[in-house]
């Protein structure tokens, strides 16, 4: 039997299922429907399968899912061995609560820093000793340029493109973009740096929409051996709160 993870975003949901903690099968879907649940469970014998969603309307979904295996809705209780001590438990986003899980199955024996570009940059830091007390939220990367553009009246709103290198500042769009992605970049170098003075043996996976542009800037980095990149690190995260 295999486990259904499923994660429901604002904009896309992610369904992925394991064999253990190796995915054998992944897909975004614009809207899930019970038919691509009944699918789904049909090809794989689904056993176990959990939701982690930012909408409340999923009831016909988790009805399926409770008839057909043995179903739960991911929350921040569910903690797999790691100790929640975020002071407001209620309003902290299942995104990093799921990857800090998901951190934590990959580096059992490491400290961890997750670092989600995505919308907004989440850092979120897991100790050896498993307790995690929050991170960090700053504004992602598009959120930056879109900022520029309507708090500012000559600004325009840049198009960015992830597979370009960062431009210098010759003009004024590509001085957006420098002082953007080499802001970010920075950011992100001086969390990791930060967090290395905490932790010994720190490991740091990125993870979100942007993580591969910065994963090969980092490259050059002297944080580089630290780095991975997953982009599935939510997902794992879910399976780990359904594996035992």
């Amino acid at each position: 039997m295999h486990n259904l993870s499923i994660d429901i975003g604002n904009t896309l949901t992610k369904v992925a299922v394991f064999a253990g903690e190796g995915i054998i099968y992944y897909q975004r879907f614009n809207a899930l429907t019970v038919n691509d649940l009944m699918s789904l469970i049909e090809k794989f014998q689904i056993g176990k399968s959990i939701i982690s969603t930012v909408d409340e309307e999923v009831e016909e979904l988790e009805l399926f899912l409770n008839a057909r295996t043995k179903y739960i809705r991911f929350s921040a209780m569910l903690t797999n061995g790691v100790q929640n001590k975020y002071q407001s438990p209620s309003t902290l986003g299942l995104d990093r609560w799921a990857a800090v899980l998901g951190a934590n199955a990959i580096f059992p024996d490491n400290s961890s820093l997750v670092i989600d570009a995505g919308t907004c940059i989440t850092y979120d830091l897991l100790n050896r000793e498993k307790d995690y007390f929050g991170g960090a939220i700053s504004p992602g990367i598009l959120m930056r340029f879109k900022a520029m553009h309507e708090f500012t009246g000559r600004l325009p709103l840049v198009d960015w493109d992830s597979k370009m290198p960062v431009p210098e500042g010759k003009n004024t769009e590509a001085a957006m973009k420098n002082g953007v992605l080499q802001g970010v970049i920075n950011e992100i170098s001086g969390f990791i740096e930060l967090n290395n003075v905490k932790e010994s043996a720190l490991k740091v996976i990125l993870t979100g929409g942007d993580a591969d542009f910065l994963f090969n800037q980092l490259q050059n980095s002297i944080f580089a051996p630290q780095i991975i990149k997953d982009p599935y690190l939510v997902l794992k995260g879910l399976n780990e709160a359904i594996a035992n």
